[in-house]
């Protein structure tokens, strides 16, 4: 219990006026029966909390107290090609964690706790819906080679969802009966509670994974990276399909040293049967000028491994960020060093996608 209120200690509640009277939103509320509730007309729109960047003294205490209800308006899935074949609508938004390279406080600002949306059912009827209409899948891709793949935690982590509401069992029961179709998310929090469930192979976990070191600066709040590996036999043994997110590659001088560490840690902590259905991603580290200006409020020491205009070009995104990335032919190489290391390493481990 004292790890848990060290990530989540909810003492204020921003909802919107009907959250109340939705069956999950009345859970959620009695599951925090001493927080502060403050009536929002929009979890988009609360003043003092986005955009106030006055509020980054504050980025981890409002990561850990503040927690936001609303009702998700657009339910849409996209195709993806990459972690999964489709990204589904969230059934939530934001964290209680503060790993300094995540990308979703740049579309927030300054402040990104958790966002909960209560209309669960109605997301649920939506997948259920696409999934069905998709058919069996007939040509094998690096997503998977039977189920179509949709990602339920993009802008969030599921794992620790689970401990604020009962959406992420939702979706792992509804993957576990639905034929051709599979929910995947990436986590670096270990909830073991998960264990309970019953996902019956309908559900991926990836355990997002860097060296110890980086992890210490960078994954701020997570789980420690020997209790995520230490995690993959008991996931695989409770009936979920456990892949590794080697992510974010941070290069620094020694980098490659560390990564060949890890991999040996995988090696002698993941068993037989992990191995066997084991699979990885890899994904070198985007940076972006706002949040790197974010981050020197409030981690600044973080920036020192994340902001190398030695190692960096510009990038413009699609959605027209500034962002930055690693020069694109040194990146070339270290991407197939990497990828070399791992088929070294963990020769079992099929390298689903590498950029």
């Amino acid at each position: 219990m004292a790890t848990l209120q060290r990530i989540l200690d909810v003492r204020t509640i921003f909802h919107e006026p009907d959250v109340p009277d939705r069956p999950r939103g009345a859970e959620v509320l009695a599951r925090f029966p001493d927080a502060e509730r403050v009536v929002v007309p929009s979890h988009q729109d609360i003043p003092g909390l986005y955009g106030n960047p006055g509020s980054v003294d504050d980025w981890v205490r409002t990561k850990q107290t503040v927690l936001v209800l609303g009702s998700k308006k657009s339910l849409q899935a996209r195709p993806n090609g990459r972690s999964a074949d489709f990204i589904g609508p969230s059934t939530s938004n934001g964290c209680a964690m503060a790993c300094s390279y995540c990308y979703v406080p740049r579309r927030k600002g300054y402040a990104n706790p958790i966002t909960v949306f209560v209309n669960i059912e109605q997301v649920l009827g939506y997948l259920e819906r696409h999934a069905g209409r998709q058919g069996p899948k007939t040509t094998p891709n690096q997503c998977d080679p039977v189920d179509w793949v949709y990602d339920i935690g993009e802008n969030g982590d599921c794992s620790v969802d689970a401990r604020v509401s009962d959406n992420v069992r939702d979706l792992v029961d509804l993957f576990a009966r639905l034929d051709g179709a599979k929910a995947s998310f990436a986590t670096k929090h270990v909830n073991r509670d998960l264990l309970h469930w019953d996902p019956r192979g309908g559900t991926r976990v990836r355990f997002s994974l860097m060296p110890d070191r980086m992890a210490k600066s960078l994954d701020l709040r997570t789980s420690r990276v020997a209790e995520r590996i230490s995690a993959v036999d008991d996931f695989v043994a409770a009936g979920y399909e456990v892949h590794l997110n080697f992510s974010p590659v941070v290069v620094h001088e020694g980098w490659y040293e560390e990564w060949s560490e890890l991999l040996d840690q995988v090696a002698d902590g993941v068993g037989p049967a992990a191995r066997r259905q084991l699979a990885c991603e890899i994904i070198f580290l985007t940076h972006n000028q706002g949040l790197h200006e974010v981050n020197l409020g409030w981690h600044p020491r973080g920036e020192e491994w994340l902001w190398r205009p030695d190692l960096q070009e510009a990038k413009r995104s699609q959605s027209g960020q500034d962002n930055v990335r690693y020069r694109a032919a040194w990146k070339r190489r270290w991407v197939d060093q990497l990828t070399g290391l791992v088929a070294e390493k963990l020769p079992e481990c099929r390298v689903r996608y590498a950029f």
